[in-house]
């Protein structure tokens, strides 16, 4: 081994601890947001979680799991997994920049010291870089599978790199093959790995072919050709194959289940074996790597096995359940999201050829006495061709419009334009939106700014890039210095004054120009730059109002530049070398140099917005969630952030595994009813009664909801239809039930709008669902009213629950479902903590705030039950996910403190009150709307002074605010103008209540404010 073999070694691995010291220390000690919880929670207990699943990395995650010293460490070792992970990634990343780096500065056979100090240091260069980018240390210190997948694409993109040294000798394509399973592994990961197929493609036809325009065309052609048949032959091919196999041989032959996928699997595995012994016999070297490739691409794959047959046995957490082929590739192909279109498709404003134009799309079965069967054929609309283009870009999705608000904002059309929008308008949309706002602006957040963590949808305010340059980031953004503290001092603004980006250029333009191997890496890396950041755009074709931001999805364009930046010492050098012109000199300063600039600034920026230790929010909150419910509760959800970590907290670490957490988003499909009518460890099956064939897919999707003008007078006299024979009636085959008055179309369908259910007030008193002081405010019956023309299935099953369970078990509502989850029942919501219960008492709710509030159970829950996550510690990174459960943490605060106070406990509430601004300062997160109306309280309960001291803060930062947006030259996109309404409006509350209240000083002060606002506001 050579001395530049041994420092290189040595090196990669020195980069490989720091990262992995760094990602240990800034990890998260425990489950987070989003899918965290589900992935965590399905690959400890190897259960089935959302499509397409993550076979492969369950696997890994619970090998990590296994060395927890206990369930409520088991988060942290998942967690440790994409630390561990994302190190690696930076040690692969450190050699293939040394390889390509050595190929620009060695020229001969010797590599003298200085050139190994500076092929070293450009990999140690781009490799910290990488490794404290922002989308990179995001993805690294959570149980999620993006670092995971950044570690297959660092890792088959330095293999092609050794391949290439090696070419020629025996056993060379050994490295292909590898490739080829790692690709196999990478599919039971994520699909991004696969984009690395073109680059690895283009350095295996550098190196056996003489470039030429066309053969490099060719060889592009068959990159596109490899990575087109990995994701559209053979990941859903293999199984649509043994699928048709299996139907044949089940229908026709009528061997049992599965039988054909075995014949399937066998014959494949014999064609492959025999190919590629015919291929050894005849010296067909090519051909023979090509089929020994596709085979361990399927030992890979097979991974996926494991969904199939963890979803046999049942599990408690068995999302799609794809026990059967048909099932798994429903799964794998994402159909419950349907699909976006990529080459030809609908405008957003198509109209379909009539109102009940649909064309039939395929059919969907399901197992019948030992036969497959088809449950109903599925469909989809039909419009018109008029409406339709190339590269649709501003489209439709299925019925559901694609806000033509958003597309008027982001293009100058319409928002109500009738006529197809221009295929110019198109493009505007795809570079204004797409390109720009959900790619350049992430690639400028790593390298070179980000204005604040908090997540919009448009314009200046947040989340933009920045530079940390006022003169460049006044032009765009507006003058920011006039931003006030609470914007500037968000943790997620960092400023890296466009040096990552110059030094990349560099790198870029450096490779380019430096000899013809140079130029052959060149084309290669940017194609892998591409190929995992505009492509990916391209394919995606997302629409806008994402849940969440998207820089995740492009961390492989990311790694791609991390290459460049590390190459970018050489271009410093080259500078370097002509000023001292001696290496020993020269070199440690470029080195210093680029290590200040970039690894050194990304460090220094990106810490505090990137260190999650301590953290325990999400965790302690879904502990906050369960424990709002009484024992053996029904707890209904609708969203991730109230789902998944709840899931984690009951599969992994055994808490309140008597609650039944039901997500009513899932509740529409019938693998998931039929997982709620079974008992899940001590929680009861869910009283549904409805059987399987009334609720199958296809069956009652949708359940009208119509007012026929013959139940009129029964309605107005009775209060409503009763809800079990709304449901009976709904569930019945009857062909009356199915007609609809002046209609000839059968549909499913309620007659009336209104229901009502009898309340059995001993059972209510029986079961606790209410005490004897409640006794006199139960009401006989519950009346409510559907607002909306029709409930899907989950509303169907919901109150086929409620009549079966009669207040046996406690139901309780998350306070984080929307409207459209309540279906009516809002006016019987009783708030109990983080979730509404369900009784039979109506509070008349309002716009404000929904239904009444049990005062003794909040209390006891907010005050000294509930737990919270260091939320409030002064060195915990609070980011725009916590800080929205902020708003509704506070607002249960307020609640309770306006419910003490309307009964009369004053020290109460001031103690409610004061537990509220204690746990969520404004330090932490900015006074809003809500810290208003707890001043109003605090005035309320006579305490002035506290009041006032959070009135005055409030409206110092609106004036700051106003005076801020005030100086913004407003566009299509801009947010400011409704900000800046919606400031001066509140501004005006705050003059009401100290009014109100004789806080005559502070309200003097306010409307002085006011005024000068005002003028300002008319002069511009």
């Amino acid at each position: 081994m050579s001395k530049y073999q041994k420092i290189n070694i040595i090196v990669g691995w020195i980069s490989f601890a720091i990262a992995a010291v760094v990602y240990f220390l800034t990890l998260e000690p425990t489950v987070s947001f989003w899918d965290c919880g589900e992935f965590i929670t399905s690959s400890y207990k190897l259960e089935i979680g959302h499509a397409p699943g993550a076979p492969f990395f369950m696997i890994l995650a619970r090998f990590f799991s296994l060395f927890a010293s206990g369930p409520e460490n088991v988060a942290l070792l998942i967690n440790s997994l994409s630390g561990l992970a994302s190190a690696f990634t930076i040690l692969f990343l450190f050699w293939t920049i040394t390889h390509l780096a050595k190929k620009l500065v060695v020229t001969g056979n010797q590599i003298s010291n200085s050139q190994i100090a500076t092929i070293v240091g450009a990999g140690f260069i781009g490799a910290m870089a990488y490794a404290f980018s922002d989308t990179f240390w995001f993805s690294a210190v959570e149980g999620e599978v993006y670092a995971t997948s950044s570690l297959f694409t660092a890792v088959v993109f330095w293999c092609i790199l050794k391949w290439e040294n090696e070419e020629g000798k025996a056993y060379a394509n050994r490295w292909l093959i590898l490739i080829a399973y790692l690709m196999g592994l990478s599919i039971g990961v994520h699909l991004l790995n696969l984009l690395a197929i073109p680059a690895i493609v283009m350095v295996y036809y550098f190196k056996k072919y003489e470039p030429s325009r066309n053969g490099i065309l060719m060889a592009l052609g068959v990159a596109l050709l490899l990575l087109g048949g990995a994701m559209y032959v053979i990941i859903p091919g293999v199984v649509k194959g043994a699928f048709l196999f299996d139907l044949f041989f089940v229908n026709v032959v009528g061997l049992p289940f599965n039988s054909g996928a075995y014949i399937f699997i066998l014959l494949l595995i014999a064609t492959l074996v025999w190919s590629i012994r015919y291929t050894i016999s005849h010296g067909k070297v090519v051909l023979n790597t090509l089929l020994t490739a596709l085979m361990v691409i399927l030992i890979g794959y097979s991974s996926y096995s494991l969904i199939m047959i963890r979803s046999a046995a049942n599990p408690g957490l068995d999302q799609n359940n794809p026990e059967d082929l048909y099932s798994l590739l429903y799964y794998l192909n994402r159909e419950q999201y349907g699909d976006n279109p990529l080459i030809y498709g609908e405008a957003f404003n198509a109209p379909m050829l009539d109102e009940n134009s649909y064309v039939e799309d395929k059919n969907v079965y399901i197992k019948k006495e030992g036969k497959y069967v088809v449950s109903y054929i599925k469909k989809k609309p039909n419009f018109k061709s008029s409406h339709k283009m190339v590269f649709p870009r501003m489209y439709t999705k299925g019925m559901s419009g694609r806000n033509p608000d958003e597309f008027a904002k982001w293009t100058g059309i319409k928002a109500d334009q009738k006529e197809k929008p221009s295929f110019i308008q198109n493009l505007d949309f795809f570079f204004s939106y797409q390109v720009n706002y959900m790619y350049i602006r992430y690639f400028m957040w790593n390298f070179s700014g980000r204005q604040s963590d908090r997540q919009t949808y448009s314009g200046v305010i947040d989340g933009n890039w920045i530079s940390g340059i006022p003169l460049v980031d006044n032009f765009r953004l507006g003058d920011q210095s006039l931003r006030p503290e609470h914007m500037t001092n968000n943790k997620g603004n960092n400023k890296y004054y466009f040096l990552p980006l110059l030094l990349g250029l560099a790198g870029l333009f450096y490779q380019y120009r430096k000899s013809t191997v140079g130029k052959k890496d060149f084309f290669v890396v940017l194609l892998l730059f591409l190929l995992t950041g505009l492509a990916i755009v391209v394919y995606l074709n997302q629409p806008p109002l994402q849940p969440r931001e998207r820089d995740y999805a492009y961390a492989g364009s990311f790694y791609a530049f991390a290459i460049w930046i590390g190459l970018g010492m050489l271009a410093v050098l080259h500078v370097t070398k002509k000023v001292f012109r001696k290496d020993k000199l020269a070199i440690p300063v470029a080195f210093t140099l680029c290590f200040v600039a970039v690894p050194a600034l990304f460090a220094q920026q990106n810490w505090d917005d990137h260190d999650r230790s301590d953290r325990y929010v999400a965790r302690d909150l879904a502990y906050d969630y369960l424990n709002s419910c009484e024992p053996n509760a029904i707890l209904f959800t609708m969203g991730d952030n109230d789902t998944f970590p709840l899931w984690y907290l009951q599969e992994v670490e055994g808490i309140r595994t008597d609650v039944r957490v039901c997500n009513l988003s899932y509740l529409s499909a019938d693998w998931y009813i039929d997982q709620m009518k079974h008992k899940n460890y001590d929680s009861d099956p869910l009283p549904i009664s409805l059987t399987e064939d009334k609720y199958l897919a296809g069956t009652r999707d949708v359940v009208y909801v119509l007012d026929d003008p013959r139940l009129t007078a029964y309605v107005a006299k009775n209060g409503g239809l009763d809800l079990k024979d709304a449901v009976e009636y709904v569930a019945s085959d009857k062909e009356s039930t199915k007609k609809i008055y002046g209609y000839e179309e059968r549909i499913d369908h309620f007659p009336a709008n209104k229901f009502r259910m009898i309340v059995d007030k001993e059972q209510v008193l029986k079961t606790n669902t209410l005490s004897e002081k409640d006794t006199a405010n139960i009401v006989k019956q519950m009346m409510w009213e559907v607002k909306s023309n029709y409930i899907e299935k989950s509303g169907l099953i919901l109150y086929d629950m409620l009549v079966q369970n009669n207040w046996k078990r406690p139901v309780y509502f998350s306070i984080t479902v929307p409207s459209s989850g309540y279906y009516g029942l809002e006016d019987y919501f009783r708030l109990e903590g983080f979730a509404y219960r369900l009784v039979p008492i109506n509070f008349k709710s309002d716009e404000m705030q929904i239904g009444g509030v049990n005062t003794d159970v909040m209390y006891t829950n907010l005050m000294s039950k509930f737990k919270w996550g260091n939320i409030n510690h002064p060195d915990v990174y609070i980011d725009e996910t916590c800080s929205r459960l902020c708003s509704n943490i506070r607002n249960n605060f307020l609640r309770l403190s306006e419910s003490l106070l309307d009964e009369g406990k004053r020290d109460s509430a001031v103690q409610v009150l004061d537990k509220c601004v204690e746990l969520i300062p404004n330090e932490k997160v900015a006074f809003d709307y809500l810290a208003i109306l707890l001043a109003q309280s605090y005035y309320r309960a006579a305490e002035y002074e506290k009041g006032s001291q959070m009135i005055e803060t409030i409206s110092d930062r609106l004036v700051k605010e106003i005076n801020y947006y005030m100086t913004l030259t407003p566009v299509s996109t801009s947010e400011f103008p409704r900000l800046k309404s919606r400031n001066f409006a509140l501004l005006q509350e705050l003059y009401r209540i100290t009014a109100q209240y004789d806080q005559k000083e502070l309200n003097q002060k306010i409307e002085s404010d006011f005024k000068i606002l005002v003028e300002s506001y008319k002069k511009e």
